[in-house]
């Protein structure tokens, strides 16, 4: 899902760099109300392992890729703020070191992989939360909902930038297209890849580490 320098007219990254910052100020801000001793490790491993499984892009039918996010689980045990800011911070790296995902398209890759996601599955685990299921449920929400941001992000390219002949300039495919083809394989793919990741993750470290439950973070 990370989107590449070029894809994004400069209207668009303009728009987004405005909405991600205040975002990321408030983040700062929150993430300092939750790092300690205990909470400071978990939060590394957890956003260091983001940023591995983001780094495996695999092809789907229809022509897209996609990767496994983390950013639910994240969520749910430190709250979306602390989530958004740790994925953001691996995006960042990705695209400085990797060329993972572009430098003027990072705001909004933040907006859709981190924001979008960590907020979405959130909400939906809290919803869910009294189900044993609700992890896997977050998971497969939250990254479903970064790739309609992302999608819309894209699709919404011809319409906003074309030359004369009215052929776009950045992303050339419509809202159907896009929608269709990136939201299509995560909702039947990586959606419940992201799921059972995040289930399986989520049980995994209360039960080595009990007092993450009593750590788990609202808004």
């Amino acid at each position: 899902m990370h989107i590449p320098d070029g894809y994004l007219s400069p209207a668009t990254c303009v728009v987004t760099y405005a909405a991600a910052l205040p975002l990321w100020v408030i983040g700062l801000k929150k993430i300092k109300e939750v790092l300690d001793e205990e909470s400071l490790p978990f939060i590394a491993s957890l956003t260091a392992l983001s940023f591995i499984v983001m780094m495996f892009n695999i092809p789907v039918p229809g022509g897209t890729s996609g990767h496994a996010v983390g950013a639910v689980l994240l969520a749910i045990l430190f709250g979306p703020w602390v989530s958004f800011v740790s994925v953001s911070l691996a995006l960042m790296i990705q695209a400085l070191i990797f060329g993972d995902g572009g430098i003027t398209t990072f705001a909004a890759n933040s907006l859709g992989m981190a924001a979008a996601g960590a907020f979405g599955g959130y909400y939906v685990y809290r919803a869910l939360e009294r189900f044993r299921f609700a992890p896997f449920a977050a998971g497969w929400s939250g990254i479903v909902l970064s790739s309609v941001v992302i999608a819309l992000l894209l699709g919404l390219q011809p319409h906003i930038a074309t030359d004369g002949q009215g052929k776009p300039l950045y992303f050339p495919f419509d809202l159907v297209t896009t929608l269709t083809a990136l939201v299509g394989a995560h909702m039947l793919f990586f959606g419940p890849v992201e799921g059972i990741f995040t289930q399986l993750g989520y049980r995994f470290l209360l039960k080595i580490e009990p007092k993450l439950a009593r750590k788990e973070k609202t808004v």
